[in-house]
């Protein structure tokens, strides 16, 4: 081809360019050449759309849900469909197994509408999607590691139900919310608590001591404190650190008097190793 004479060459290019005018003829009038797709949602009402999108959230179509929420949302925005598909689409995330999604939903209606009537429940909503993803990272813990683990979504948890009871006493989420604090801080003691052990083990005595030491003053009311005090006696006393080891000694034979730990007790530490 590339062997044409002048005029063969001309002509090739002509109908190369040809081409190409066509090609870009169709591109801006192929919307003609294909079957329009009618949205069957167009002159829906905000009450039809929040109602449609209900019963696709109550049958499970969390997906179909979301987007008739935030259709609704975007055509009536200022209307009290719209705050409450905000609150609804959380918890269609929440339902379809997208915790980031809807905690993010939870986060914009809370700045959106911080007296909002309902906006207790968007605190309790945030702290289950973090809970809910806090037990897929500290609720089996037989394969990994803890010390490899992030407790973030826990302490997130946290803090949402907490705001909730405080901010909200009479809330009818309050008491579940209550009841979940104490569970997520009984898990992040004990995850500190398998931090500190991990470093103990190495022989880590600073890191070790600094861990179990946040617990007791984190976490004073969790069941692994009674832990906390033996790993700080250990570590302590590898340190040289001797009034820091008795202190330690001290409060945990005063508060756990029938501890193995405290049974266990020796200056140099070595018999509670056999512990762990």
């Amino acid at each position: 081809m590339f062997n044409q004479g002048p005029s063969g060459f001309t002509a090739a290019v002509r109908r190369i360019l040809g081409g190409l005018s066509l090609a870009a003829a169709l591109a801006l009038g192929g919307c003609g050449l294909l079957p329009e797709v009618k949205d069957e949602t167009a002159n829906w009402s905000a009450q039809r759309l929040y109602s449609e999108a209900k019963d696709q959230l109550n049958e499970g179509n969390y997906e179909r849900a979301v987007k008739l929420f935030e259709t609704l949302e975007a055509r009536y925005p200022f209307g009290r469909y719209a705050q409450q598909a905000q609150l609804e689409v959380a918890y269609a995330y929440y339902k379809d197994n997208e915790p980031i999604s809807a905690i993010a939903a939870c986060d914009r209606f809370i700045k959106l509408h911080p007296n909002h009537p309902n906006v207790d429940y968007a605190y309790y909503l945030k702290g289950l999607a973090n809970f809910n993803d806090d037990l897929g990272l500290l609720g089996n813990l037989v394969d990994q590691d803890l010390s490899e683990r992030d407790p973030k979504a826990a302490r997130d948890a946290f803090l949402a139900f907490k705001e909730l009871v405080t901010r909200f006493p009479d809330s009818k989420y309050a008491d579940d919310s209550t009841a979940r604090m104490k569970y997520l801080v009984n898990a992040l003691a004990g995850n500190e608590i398998h931090v500190a052990k991990y470093y103990l083990k190495r022989e880590a005595w600073v890191a070790a001591a600094n861990r179990a030491k946040e617990v007791v003053k984190t976490y004073p009311e969790a069941p692994v404190v009674e832990e906390a005090l033996a790993i700080m006696v250990i570590a302590y006393d590898k340190l040289r650190l001797p009034e820091l080891r008795d202190d330690a000694q001290r409060i945990l034979a005063l508060n756990y008097p029938d501890s193995k730990y405290a049974r266990g007790v020796n200056t140099e530490g070595k018999a509670w190793y056999r512990f762990w």
